[in-house]
């Protein structure tokens, strides 16, 4: 038995090792400090257990409050399963940069999750859908006070593009570790002058993990952490550090390298309710001229069909 638990964990790990150096060689995305509640919109292999309950979440990050232009980020996302096997959902995705650039981004998930039994389940997710992008440089003025001229970006931009994703998921009741890239495709957003201007997306590949540590009854310690790997940008590593008490109030710490410092706290309002807030001081380049980053997030399980009325199930940690 215990061969046994051990070809199926270096199975697993070795998948994920394969994967991760093979789509390594791939502008950041909208980045989350809470991303541990944020995980359906980052891999759409995420699951649940929760068969007949709908969870609905929705999270707004205001970036380096003070910078100008500064961008802000929000999203809305529902998935739920719709037996042991398939979980579906959807999310829709704002990113909004000084107000010149908005980009839209709705999303379809799919994912098909396989019971490994004691050794836990394994997801394998695809997205798919669509992002506007919008650019409107109507009244764009530098900080001299100047109009921007340029002949090149007289124009204002309306564009839609389609794009697929791909995750893998795998957790046990105390762990978890996730990879995907949640935009596959290359898309030029803006490509002027024979190319001489251009602005492109490219695929973010996320690694994510946690675990769970049981101290006692009452306190649970759940570090966590996240990875993101873009073609042309550092290295982007998150690492947290939470402490729940009794299921039900989690405050913690994380810190994302040469970028900031994090505080988090979030509490269940009731049983289907979970609110969550955290505050990133900026210690980059940035730090002098930004008060920080502030996000929010809220969190609800519906029970559609009341399967779940009139008992307690289990908590569920990531």
């Amino acid at each position: 038995m215990f061969n046994k638990k051990l070809k199926m964990k270096q199975l697993i790990l070795s998948f994920f090792a394969l994967i991760f150096t093979t789509l390594m060689w791939s502008q950041q995305d909208a980045q989350y400090t809470q991303y541990m509640y944020n995980m359906s919109v980052i891999n759409p292999a995420y699951t649940t257990d929760n068969v007949g309950v709908v969870n609905i979440g929705a999270l707004h990050r205001t970036q380096w409050v003070g910078v100008n232009g500064a961008p802000k980020s929000s999203n809305i996302f529902v998935h739920t399963p719709i037996n042991d096997k398939v979980e579906v959902g959807f999310s829709l995705i704002n990113d909004n940069i000084g107000d010149v650039a908005k980009v839209n981004n709705l999303f379809a998930d799919f994912a098909y999750k396989l019971n490994l039994e004691e050794h836990g389940n394994l997801s394998f997710g695809l997205k798919a859908g669509v992002t506007f992008f919008d650019v409107n440089f109507n009244g764009f003025v530098l900080e001299s006070g100047d109009v921007f001229t340029d002949e090149n970006f007289a124009e204002n931009i309306n564009q839609s593009y389609f794009n697929i994703g791909a995750g893998v998921y795998y957790n046990t009741s105390n762990y978890y570790i996730g990879l995907s890239i949640p935009t596959l495709l290359k898309t030029k957003y803006l490509d002027r002058n024979n190319g001489k201007y251009q602005g492109t997306d490219l695929s973010h590949i996320f690694l994510t993990g946690g675990y769970v540590f049981e101290i006692n009854e009452q306190f649970k310690f759940k570090p966590a952490f996240m990875t993101k790997i873009v073609k042309g940008a550092p290295i982007s590593f998150d690492v947290t550090a939470n402490v729940l008490y009794a299921n039900r109030i989690e405050f913690g710490v994380g810190y994302r390298i040469k970028d900031s410092f994090s505080g988090m706290i979030n509490f269940k309002a009731t049983p289907e309710l979970r609110v969550g807030y955290a505050y990133d001081s900026t210690i980059s380049n940035l730090g002098p001229f930004s008060s920080g980053s502030h996000e929010l997030f809220i969190l609800y399980d519906l029970d559609i069909f009341n399967l779940h009325k009139g008992y307690d199930k289990s908590p569920r940690f990531f």
